[in-house]
């Protein structure tokens, strides 16, 4: 498949399964208060620290095996199935911690007990879908990681309607039917790698489970660094501003992320693409990759400038008069949206090399930077002042992650520079 109708086909299926949470924001926005949505967004918060540790980013593992030279389907499968066994060693793990603190979690995050557990139960059952996503990811079948994944956001939408609206069950409507959608596209994406034979359990292969393993584990710093670049802010504010606010905030890092949503697409559809290229190591295509990634920055630094013009709009018609703050940091959102964006496109030689250990150090640095900077812009800025940390953050990132890739693996940056 080509690179443009693999985009194609990614973007339209991102596009679309962002369209429905977008069109649940208007409702939820006028069906729930700052303070419930507040709610929400600490939820959500929880569950992205969660879903770091939970199968120790072996789905990464998996997609990258499929690269390697020579390897058979039963290699494959046996490989995928080592990655479960340690999906659900890593599970149960992961839930003894949580249910044993889970009172003092339910009191800082202010949000329900059982919402503490119900982020275990998503964390869970999502990799076993996004693991059935990326295999279809690298085998370049996007037609059906569409249907998946638009399909479970259908799904989580009407339900979501139906409890918060029709039931009446506020914010405790939208986590059930996110726990709903978690465990029926879990099912599906089970039985379908299954039917596909890309699975096999019951195996025992402790080699296997090493390779995944230090694939994984060194990017949980990673991902640590990344939560908390991208998530930690609400806990922030929550604290310093208060659980309304923290709502506020939430609205607008939704609307800035179809700036997110948009650069996953193409990333997705650019991996395989890219990885192909970088395998035959030609420096012709390496010079078009580079002249197709710069375009890539401009682009993406554009549509960040233009939502400081029209974001605020935006925010008063789809969130309504109780979410209008929102609008004031909507603009330094998505331009650390777009250095996000930015940042994907050299990171990718650093998965390609396998050799993740720096990213993580370089990630984890920078969300230690983004705490410092949290508290201190906070203190002084309110919701502005986190919105600058997250943006500044994002590029430091983007910076150095883009001179650490540029030593594992040679490209043609300096385009001007004649070739010897």
């Amino acid at each position: 498949m080509s690179l443009f109708k693999g985009a194609s086909i990614y973007l339209v299926s991102n596009l679309l399964n962002a369209i429905i949470p977008f069109l649940l924001l208007p409702i939820l926005t006028r069906y729930l208060s700052p303070a419930e949505y507040g709610q929400i967004a600490m939820f959500q918060t929880l569950l992205a620290g969660i879903s770091t540790f939970i199968g120790l980013n072996t789905v990464g593992a998996a997609n990258r095996k499929f690269y390697d030279n020579d390897l058979d389907e039963t290699a494959l499968k046996q490989f995928n199935g080592s990655c479960i066994q340690i999906l659900i060693a890593s599970s149960i793990i992961a839930f003894v911690g949580i249910f044993l603190f889970k009172d003092q979690l339910s009191d800082f995050l202010a949000i329900p007990t059982s919402w503490v557990l119900a982020a275990v139960i998503i964390s869970v059952f999502s990799f076993i879908t996004t693991m059935r996503l990326g295999q279809w990811q690298i085998r370049s079948q996007a037609k059906w990681f569409g249907v998946l994944q638009v399909s479970s956001s259908l799904i989580n939408m009407l339900l979501s309607l139906l409890f918060v609206i029709v039931l009446i069950k506020g914010a405790q409507g939208r986590i059930d039917a996110q726990v709903i959608t978690a465990i029926v596209a879990a099912i599906i994406s089970f039985i379908w790698l299954y039917k596909d034979k890309l699975l096999q359990i019951k195996i025992w292969k402790p080699q296997q489970i090493k390779e995944a393993l230090s694939f994984g584990v060194p990017l949980i710093p990673h991902h640590v660094g990344f939560f908390l670049i991208s998530a930690v802010d609400r806990f922030v504010i929550n604290q310093k501003l208060g659980l309304s606010d923290a709502g506020i905030y939430m609205v607008a890092v939704q609307l800035s992320s179809a700036m997110a949503i948009l650069f996953d697409a193409i990333n997705k559809a650019y991996i395989p693409w890219l990885f192909e290229r970088l395998k035959r190591d030609k420096h012709e295509e390496k010079k078009q990759i580079v002249k197709y990634t710069y375009l890539f920055f401009i682009v993406a630094l554009l549509i960040a400038g233009l939502a400081f013009v029209i974001g605020p709009f935006f925010i008063n018609l789809i969130a309504g008069d109780k979410y209008i703050e929102a609008g004031k940091v909507i603009g330094l959102l998505c331009l650390g949206q777009a250095f996000g964006g930015m940042y994907l496109m050299v990171t990718n030689y650093i998965f390609f090399s396998k050799k993740t250990g720096m990213l993580a150090l370089v990630t984890i640095s920078t969300g230690l930077i983004n705490i410092l900077l949290l508290f201190t812009l906070v203190e002084y800025f309110g919701l502005m002042g986190a919105a600058a940390s997250f943006a500044i953050c994002k590029l430091i990132q983007f910076l150095i992650t883009w001179v650490v890739s540029s030593f594992k693996v040679t490209m043609p940056w300096f385009l001007w520079k004649k070739d010897n």
